[in-house]
C-alpha cells in the first residue's frame, strides 16, 4: 500500500452544536461539548497534518452548526467544483460558504442545478466517481456531476437511513479499493459493488454502526473510529495501517473523521 500526499480542507467547529434533527443521530435534548469537539478535531487534523498532508482552513459562519462536515461542501476533481447544493433548510448555506472560499482560491466553481451533498454523496475512486442516492442526493445530480466532473458515475443507492450519505456507508481506500457494508444498499448496488470490487473489504453492521467507514485513507493509513476494531483488524491483514480517531462529540450529529475532510483534487 502506498500513501499519496493529500491536500485537504476542513472547518473548526467553532459554533458546532445539535440544535435540530435532520438524521437518526441528531438528539437536539442531547447535551453536546463543544470544547471536547474541537478537541477531538484538532487530533484529527494534527494526525493528517503529522502523515504529511496539507491541510486548509475554511473560516466557520455563526448560525451553521453542521459547516465542520467540510467533506459535504463541495466536490473537487481535477480542480474543478462541483457545488453542494443541500436538501434541508438548515445547511443550505453552507453550499454557497464553501463555494465562495473555491472561488477565492482561484478554483473555477460550478454550481450545482440539482440536490447533491458534496462528498457526502460523492466518492471519488480512480477514473470513477461512486455517487450515493436514496436520502440526501438527487439521482439527477449524478449526470451533473458526471459532466462537469468529466468521470464514470456510478450511482448507488442507499435503502437504511442510518446510512444517509454514501460516507457513511463506504469509503474509498485507493483508486481500485474499498471497504463498505451491504446492508446499507439496494439490492440491485449490492450487485454493482461485487462486481465492481470483488475483493473489497466488508464492514460489519457494528463496525457501520460506529461509523467506522466513514473514514480518511491515503492509499496506506486508514483513519477511522476506533470502536470498529472488526474493519481494524481487516484493514492490516490487507496491508493498511488503521489509525483510531475518536471524534464520538460529532458522531452526535451524524459525522466522523470522513464527514470532517474534503479533498481538493487538483488534478
Amino acid at each position: 500500500m502506498i500513501a499519496r500526499t493529500r491536500r485537504f480542507l476542513l472547518c473548526p467547529p467553532t459554533y458546532f452544536d445539535v440544535t435540530y434533527s435532520i438524521n437518526p443521530w441528531m438528539e437536539p435534548a442531547k447535551p453536546t461539548d463543544g470544547a471536547l469537539a474541537l478537541a477531538q478535531w484538532e487530533r484529527l487534523r494534527s494526525l493528517l497534518i503529522g502523515l504529511g498532508h496539507t491541510a486548509e482552513l475554511i473560516d466557520p459562519l455563526p448560525g451553521l452548526p453542521d459547516m465542520v462536515f467540510a467533506a459535504n461542501g463541495a466536490t473537487v476533481v481535477g480542480g474543478k467544483v462541483y457545488s453542494a447544493r443541500f436538501r434541508h433548510p438548515q445547511r443550505a448555506a453552507e453550499g454557497p460558504a464553501y463555494a465562495e472560499w473555491f472561488r477565492t482560491h482561484g478554483f473555477p466553481v460550478h454550481d450545482a442545478d440539482h440536490v447533491n451533498e458534496g462528498e457526502g454523496d460523492l466518492l471519488v475512486a480512480g477514473d470513477r466517481i461512486l455517487a450515493g442516492t436514496g436520502f440526501r442526493t438527487d439521482a439527477r445530480a449524478h449526470e451533473e456531476a458526471a459532466r462537469v466532473l468529466d468521470r464514470e458515475v456510478i450511482g448507488l443507492r442507499l435503502v437504511d437511513p442510518r446510512f444517509y450519505h454514501l460516507d457513511t456507508a463506504l469509503a474509498v481506500l485507493d483508486d481500485d479499493q474499498i471497504m463498505y457494508y451491504p446492508a446499507a444498499f439496494s439490492e440491485h448496488s449490492q450487485d454493482v459493488l461485487r462486481r465492481l470490487y470483488p475483493d473489497a473489504v466488508l464492514a460489519t453492521e457494528q463496525d457501520a454502526e460506529v461509523f467506522g467507514l466513514n473514514a480518511v485513507s491515503d492509499g496506506r493509513n486508514v483513519l477511522l473510529a476506533p470502536q470498529a476494531v472488526h474493519l481494524a483488524r481487516e484493514l492490516s491483514a490487507r496491508g493498511f495501517v488503521p489509525i483510531g480517531i475518536d471524534l464520538s462529540e460529532l458522531l452526535k450529529a451524524g459525522g466522523s473523521a470522513k464527514c470532517c475532510v474534503l479533498e481538493v483534487r487538483e488534478s
